[in-house]
């Protein structure tokens, strides 16, 4: 059963470009990852500084993988340094419908 991951972030004011930069420098090498199937950031078009990443992962593995990788201890550096308040991160499985 895949996972999707829903991150959401605010940037500091004057940081809305840093974020959505570093949120896009993501998405080549995640696809690249053996258990990434989806990895897209969006932004709020009513706020600029709220940009949200949806993901898809293979499972919970593969995002554990994800995590430990070089470009996501990366962006996390560049994150801390960006963001207004703590990433939010929520981890959801599709509801059945049997």
């Amino acid at each position: 059963m895949s996972l999707t991951v829903v991150a959401q972030c605010l940037a500091a004011p004057g940081q809305e470009d840093r974020l959505r930069t570093a949120l896009e420098a993501m998405i080549e090498p995640s696809l690249e990852e053996p258990g990434c199937l989806a990895y897209q950031p969006y932004s709020d078009p009513n706020n600029r500084a709220r940009m949200v990443v949806v993901e898809e992962w293979t499972g919970r593995q593969a995002l554990a993988e994800h995590f430990a990788t070089a470009h996501f201890r990366h962006v996390e550096q560049v994150l801390e340094l960006v963001l207004a308040e703590p990433m939010t991160i929520r981890m959801l499985v599709a509801a059945r419908t049997d």
